[in-house]
């Protein structure tokens, strides 16, 4: 069988109807990140600053929740298919971004909102690799799953980015900490739109038949048993927790990472960059790793540049003693940070569905992003406790664990699809 004619153009409106609605749910993930100390101002009265249930819990959820959910999420998509999986959670997504808009000035219900779109997340991210299965050939799968992750890394650039320009962000300025309502109604309205276009114009497909692929797939019990055996996936589940976890942690403490430095304005610059980086990133490296057909020597190459990255980002200040300096040089590590951690993210996404054939791809995709958001909500929470007292040492101990992961990835062995 003439393995072109299995696909159509019709994979790019796919593609491009998931990042979408992949866009929005990652800009609600990250709505207040960039802009916690005017949401303190905002909701003033309505939390404990030095409890759990803070500002950074909102992006904590979707990560406590993701475990819940993760697991269910990938039974669903595998059993029922991408068009089922990813249409329940673009429905609620819709709904709850539109609560979480009309009762912006309402934390209690905006943590409610924000559950219904934690809910709906691994619904959506978890079928990355079941849809590039499904509907690409394999020597375009990691350059598909690039452009997934592209969507995630535009959807948190523009929260780190668009909230303070909507929000009174300037203490100096009249207006701090207003203009919360303006921003979720917006973001509520385009996240409704997106899950309309997901729910019209994501379908279902049978997998592409290559060489090195078969139309075959164990249930979803048999293949998370299969995914338990492989060596190099339990390698990949210990890159996730370290190297997703860390992308997690700094993600959601962007903020606060800018005020331990000593900025004053919450800019979002230092997650702005990052995810520059990332976007950079996520086009290249995948796109190299199908050139070469070569999945582990790229993964090596990122761990190896997030390891200084981390390190710089983390000790900023002994590079100087000048404020304007050590955020540059911030600005900087954080760039580089996101090209080399978050252009891994794919590619280690589709090395796993590889390794562990013929489990599904959203089994051990959704095990590597279950692994990621555990270790993502112990450091946030960690970090953010007591107004933020551990965060330095959080930091610091963030450049160990890179050092580990970088020893880690050195065995594992290369994909059995690729180079053949």
């Amino acid at each position: 069988m003439n393995t072109q004619k299995e696909y159509t153009r019709y994979r790019w409106v796919v593609l491009i109807a998931f990042m979408l609605i992949n866009i929005t749910i990652q800009i609600q993930w990250l709505s207040h990140a960039a802009v916690v100390r005017p949401a303190e101002v905002f909701y003033k009265g309505q939390f404990n600053v030095n409890s759990f249930y803070n500002i950074d819990f909102l992006a904590t959820i979707y990560m406590l929740i993701f475990i819940l959910f993760s697991f269910p999420a990938s039974y669903i998509i595998d059993t029922y298919g991408i068009k089922k999986g990813i249409g329940f959670g673009a429905i609620l997504a819709g709904i709850s971004a539109l609560t979480k808009g009309f009762f912006a000035q309402n934390l209690q219900i905006v943590m409610v909102s924000q559950v219904g779109l934690a809910i709906a997340q691994p619904f959506i991210i978890n079928a990355v690799t079941a849809l590039t299965a499904r509907w690409f050939p394999l020597k375009e799968r990691a350059l598909a799953a690039g452009f997934a992750a592209l969507a995630q890394y535009l959807g948190i650039m523009a929260a780190m980015l668009i909230a303070p320009i909507m929000i009174g962000s300037n203490p100096n300025k009249p207006g701090y900490g207003t203009g919360f309502d303006k921003m979720l109604m917006l973001y509520g309205i385009i996240t409704a739109i997106t899950a309309v276009l997901a729910i019209l114009f994501i379908k279902d497909k049978d997998y592409i038949t290559d060489a090195n692929n078969q139309n075959y797939r164990l249930k979803f019990k048999e293949g998370l048993k299969h995914i338990f055996k492989q060596r190099d996936m339990l390698l990949t589940i210990l890159l996730f927790l370290i190297g997703l976890g860390i992308f997690n942690a700094i993600s959601a403490m962007t903020d606060s990472i800018a005020a331990k430095i000593g900025v004053v304005d919450s800019d979002g610059l230092i997650g702005g960059l990052m995810l520059i980086g990332g976007i950079i990133g996520a086009i290249i490296i995948p796109t190299l790793s199908d050139k070469f057909q070569k999945r582990k020597l790229f993964i090596v190459i990122c761990l190896a540049g997030m390891v200084p990255s981390v390190f710089v980002l983390s000790f900023a200040n002994i590079f100087s003693s000048n404020i304007s300096s050590i955020y540059n040089i911030a600005l900087t590590a954080s760039f580089f940070l996101g090209f080399f951690v978050m252009s891994a993210g794919p590619i280690g996404f589709q090395y796993a569905a590889e390794v562990n054939y013929p489990a599904p791809e959203s089994t051990s995709q959704g095990l590597l992003m279950f692994s990621g958001q555990v270790t993502g909500i112990i450091f946030v929470t960690a970090m953010s406790i007591k107004n933020n007292m551990y965060l330095e040492s959080y930091l610091v101990a963030f450049v160990f664990l890179t050092a580990i992961a970088f020893v880690g990835v050195l065995f594992l062995k290369e994909s059995p699809m690729v180079g053949k």
